[in-house]
């Protein structure tokens, strides 16, 4: 059993080639400068593919002075650019809504890294392509090896410009690469002649940008860049011969300038080593006092990592070096790469990361990465700083009463003869307890000045002035005073350490709790109600939760903020089309986004192994944007809702997996049941028409009325063995309703025994019913049907002058019907299975005995939809007896009422 298991790596596999298959192909025509051929080249395939009957449509591309290139737009179907108003000017833009209202088959797109103006739903141009292909349309784009993320910093560094527009490398993953080339030397010559850019661009272009060392350059980039795109398409396992897939890379980033370049660089050298990589950042106690200057910058370079593909772990720790060095021993890193500035300046206190991390991890291998800028302080910002010095008149006073009280004390411990180092340590610790009982560094520091002042002038010589006579004296206070401002430093930074702690473990204790719940509870709403409640709570906004699609119809569940007067904006039209969008593309969008950003809230996909279960959406009107500690958490509680969604989901399919079994089971009982069945009564028929035919003039009267009466007996039996069974069918397939009105027990009896006996009309049934009416609220004809297969089933297994006895009675509020016969009573090994379709030992009976199988289970199925029991035992005296009891419900409690009353 353990071999025959699939392999999960390979289920995955397949799960990832399903949804791309599902998806438009990308090609993208790439060079290494304008002007080499790219539109031309994709614009000239397109047009030999329209000619062959493709549907091709060119979505957008961009207007050129170049008329060869311009001619091959002629025939090919174009879709109408929208206009979008930006600074009193009309651009012209790719319609992304227009394409995918079209839906062609094959559309153009040119300049893959374009920015689109302000207003339009995504903020770049490959984002609009994303979406062509998510809705499965194929995409031709073009783009230059400039705009390629990875190489932003290569590019600056070759031409000595930054490109803002780029394009980030998982566009380049699964796309088809057709590198269009000729040489630099050609390029310039187009360049002189007018064919890509205007004489006046093109003069400056070339002295600029376009020099014939530079295109070399790029072009030798643009080359390897395709080469091992080939070579990941070829080996996509690890690389080829001679390659190593054990490298692991980590980055170490924070909010210096060089983060951005450790990161392209371990994203490039990844790339080519086909080697996972990971971006650490470890958050300190200062952070709170990092600006928000440098927390945006930081906030970008983690963005720029996601984007390239890396994987973002955040860790917090005093220590960093310990905290990565200690990372890299547990993650299994090869290699770590670090940022540093130009000016590399001597530490006094401690020695650099990069010198402490090569003591501490001798089989790692340290990449030391220069900004080309002078350091800069990004950690520590004055304005945040500035936050923490401020005046409070309570801790003034607590500041005061403090000194105030180490003074006298110190004045005391001086008439008892203490030296005056007992008065110093006073001082000190009053300075601990200010820095200890009052908020910001402010008092800390104004109290260690305060005691050196307070020192100096009540215990120096002479007292009562700031003057100092001894020299040894001046020696005292500047210690103390650097005493007392390191005291009291490290007291502020303990506090907030353990703010920040207090703050991590609070955190940490929600997810547990919310984790928890979420393993304990059980049903889909459940599931919604329980993480609306903890989002609002967390986070003081109003949510809505989305497990379908709303483009369905589906409105979602809000969840309501005690300050928030209004949740309708959450579920209007407009925000149900940004929830639309999450579910298609999988990714997150609305406020705070790249993506319709003009959204009233931000919307996250619930993804669970590339499968969407849901999306949450989570207020941010009035441009209260999420901050990027609140989004960091919503990243981690949302596994914990989707991991719960699809615990569900895996439920209710293992529930439905065993409904189906079930019926499937059942429907093979019934197989077996009838097969035995139906093979007496048809085989009787078959025999006796048989005999009429044959024998008709020679058979006499009687005995041709016996073959007639026992083929029209066995016609009626095979007619109820169909009533049964697709009774049975009905039943227990859900599509069968009991319509209840109160019917009196004894008419039910008596319709029963009379149909059974119009079959039996020498068999003698018995009946007793209580005197008084008894109104059963039941089915009538369904309980009657009951009645007629349980006498049916007496008659059958009792002598022939046997009685059959039907009693009716009254015992907490619910009405016991018997059927008792004294036959041979029932087998005590079929009990158990006396009311299934089938028993054991049924297929062992003689073909002259008909089984009830049928009859029974369908007197179960109907016994039970009107709420009821039933159940048989064998009498004492011999013989079995049936009961069933159905509920008298309210409506006899009723009628017993009113009769009191009257």
């Amino acid at each position: 059993m353990t071999d025959e298991r699939p392999d999960p790596d390979v289920l995955l596999e397949n799960l990832r080639t399903e949804d791309e298959k599902t998806k438009g192909r990308l090609r993208i025509y790439f060079a290494y400068a304008a002007g080499v051929g790219k539109t031309y080249s994709m614009l000239y395939e397109a047009q030999q593919l329209f000619r062959n009957g493709a549907d091709v449509l060119v979505g957008y591309i961009e207007p050129h002075t170049r008329p060869d290139t311009m001619e091959l737009l002629e025939g090919l179907p174009i879709l109408p650019p929208h206009s979008v108003p930006y600074k009193n000017i009309m651009l012209k833009e790719f319609d992304l809504d227009g394409a995918l209202r079209r839906k062609p088959g094959l559309i153009l797109v040119d300049e893959l890294a374009h920015t689109n103006a302000p207003g339009n739903r995504n903020k770049k141009r490959y984002q609009d392509i994303e979406e062509l292909l998510q809705a499965g349309i194929d995409v031709y784009t073009t783009v230059n090896v400039q705009h390629i993320e990875s190489l932003n910093d290569v590019v600056k560094d070759i031409s000595g410009i930054r490109v803002r527009e780029t394009v980030p490398d998982y566009m380049f993953e699964h796309a088809d690469i057709r590198l269009i080339d000729i040489e630099p030397e050609e390029l310039l010559k187009r360049f002189e002649n007018g064919k890509v850019y205007k004489p006046e661009r093109a003069a400056a272009a070339m002295n600029r940008f376009f020099t014939r060392e530079k295109l070399r350059a790029l072009r030798e980039i643009a080359l390897r860049k395709t080469a091992d795109q080939v070579n990941r398409e070829q080996y996509p396992g690890g690389g080829p011969p001679g390659k190593t897939g054990r490298a692991k890379f980590l980055v170490c980033i924070s909010s210096a300038p060089s983060s951005a370049k450790c990161i392209r660089w371990a994203a490039r050298m990844a790339e080519i080593t086909h080697s996972p990589w990971v971006v650490l950042h470890v958050e300190t106690p200062e952070r709170e006092y990092t600006s928000d200057t440098n927390k945006r910058t930081l906030q970008d370079h983690i963005e720029l990592a996601e984007r390239l593909g890396g994987e973002i772990v955040r860790l917090y720790g005093n220590d960093i070096t310990g905290v990565v060095a200690e990372y890299a021993k547990n993650a299994g890193i090869t290699n770590i790469v670090i940022g540093k500035g130009k000016n590399l300046s001597w530490k006094i206190w401690k020695p650099d990361i990069e010198d402490r991390l090569i003591s501490m991890l001798d089989r790692v291998e340290i990449h030391i990465i220069s900004s080309g800028e002078s350091p800069r302080q990004h950690i520590k910002s004055p304005s945040s700083m500035i936050k923490h010095f401020f005046l409070s008149r309570r801790d003034t006073a607590k500041t005061a009463a403090v000194l105030i009280a180490a003074t006298g004390i110190s004045l005391l411990l001086q008439n008892l003869g203490l030296e005056d180092q007992n008065v110093v340590m006073v001082y000190i610790l009053s300075v601990v307890t200010v820095s200890r009982i009052t908020m910001g560094y402010l008092y800390g520091i104004a109290a260690s000045v305060l005691s050196v002042l307070l020192f100096n002038f009540f215990f120096t010589e002479p007292v009562f002035t700031f003057h100092i006579m001894q020299t040894g004296y001046f020696v005292t206070l500047v210690i103390m005073l650097m005493v007392a401002l390191i005291t009291s430093t490290l007291t502020m930074r303990i506090r907030s350490q353990a703010k920040s702690a207090v703050s991590k473990e609070r955190r940490t204790e929600v997810l547990y709790e919310i984790n928890k719940k979420l393993l304990s509870t059980r049903g889909m709403e459940n599931i919604v109600e329980l993480s609306n409640s903890y989002m609002v709570q967390i986070f003081g906004r109003s949510v809505i939760f989305y497990t379908l699609d709303p483009s369905g119809g589906n409105s979602g569940t809000t969840g309501k903020a005690p300050g928030d007067p209004d949740t309708s904006a959450l579920a209007e039209a407009a925000e149900q089309a940004v929830a639309h969008w999450v579910f298609v593309n999988r990714k997150p969008a609305g406020a705070g986004t790249d993506t319709l950003m003009g959204s009233s809230g931000y919307y996250i996909p619930l993804l669970s192994q590339g499968k969407i279960l849901g999306v949450m959406g989570i207020s941010c009107t009035g441009g209260n944007f999420l901050s990027q500690d609140q989004r960091g958490f919503i990243q981690m509680i949302v596994p914990l809702v989707a991991m719960a969604l699809e615990r569900q989901h895996l439920s209710d399919e293992q529930r439905q997996i065993i409904i189906d079994s079930e019926k499937e089971r059942l429907r093979a009982n019934l197989l077996r049941a009838i097969s035995h069945d139906l093979r007496t009564p048809l085989t009787s028929i078959s025999g006796a028409s048989s005999a009429l035919l044959e024998e008709g003039r020679n058979i006499s009267q009687d005995s041709a009325k016996i073959l007639i009466e026992g083929i029209r007996d066995d016609s009626q039996w095979l007619i109820r063995m169909v009533e049964n069974l697709l009774s049975v069918t009905r039943i227990r397939d859900g599509g069968f309703q009991v319509n209840k009105t109160s019917e009196a027990a004894e008419e039910i009896v008596a319709e029963a025994i009379g149909r059974v006996k119009l079959r039996f009309r020498k068999r003698r049934i018995d009946a007793e019913v209580p005197e008084e009416l008894l109104l059963v609220p039941m089915d009538g004809t369904l309980i009657v049907q009951v009645l007629m297969n349980l006498l049916e089933n007496a008659v059958r297994h009792s002598g022939d002058d046997s009685i059959i006895n039907v009693t009716v009675t009254k015992e907490n509020n619910h009405a016991v019907f018997e059927v008792s016969d004294h036959g041979e009573g029932i087998p005590q090994e079929d009990l158990p299975f006396l009311f299934d379709s089938s028993t054991p030992g049924e297929k062992e009976k003689k073909d002259t005995s008909r089984s009830m199988g049928i009859g029974l289970s369908i007197c179960m199925s109907i016994v039970k939809a009107h709420g009821g029991t039933i159940y048989a035992e064998n009498k004492p005296s011999g013989g079995a007896v049936f009961r069933f009891s159905l509920p008298l419900e309210k409506e006899e409690k009723n009628d017993e009422a009113a009769d009191t009353g009257h």
